[in-house]
């Protein structure tokens, strides 16, 4: 069975969104996200290495109680080609610690990305940290996408939905 935990088929899935950019600390990427008519969201902008920087994320709160009871999330989305995370932040701090979980769908067509609690690896401002217990995903406070790894240039992910599996 398939809960959905974001959908973007009106302009209302995006409005919780909010960028968190390499700006936060001298850089200059940028990105948003947006609702595009034909129904689905779009995360899309820059990324750039200038002064230090190279990542551009994107964040929405979700209820922890949504996610009770879920073996896996799976995304709908149609890429660009480079390589997304899906992130999972599990405190209510701006700053804290964010599972993540890299996928990279193919250019130009939806694809379903289902991502299990052991595809998720513990990190801090993009650095794995060890001797933390594995991703409950009932601890969920927030989501969110990331690109990052050095990929410069424009770029653009399609995204239908946010499910969790159970």
């Amino acid at each position: 069975m398939k809960t959905p935990i974001c959908r973007f088929d009106t302009p209302n899935g995006v409005a919780a969104w909010y960028a968190i950019d390499d700006r936060v600390m001298g850089g200059v990427s940028a990105s948003r996200m947006a609702f595009d008519p034909k129904g689905h969201a779009v995360f899309s902008g820059s990324l750039s290495l200038t002064n230090n920087g190279g990542f551009a994320s994107v964040r929405s709160p979700v209820a922890a109680s949504d996610s009770v009871g879920g073996s896996a999330y799976l995304l709908t989305v149609r890429g660009d080609g480079k390589r997304y995370k899906f992130s999972i932040l599990t405190g209510a701090k701006f700053d804290g610690i964010s599972y993540q979980a890299a996928f990279q769908p193919p250019a130009g067509e939806w694809t379903m990305i289902r991502l299990a609690a052991a595809d998720f690896v513990p990190t801090w401002r993009g650095r794995v940290i060890g001797h933390l217990p594995p991703l409950d995903f009932s601890s969920a406070q927030q989501v969110g996408l990331v690109i990052a790894d050095r990929q410069m240039g424009p770029f653009k992910l399609d995204l239908r939905a946010i499910e969790l599996v159970r």
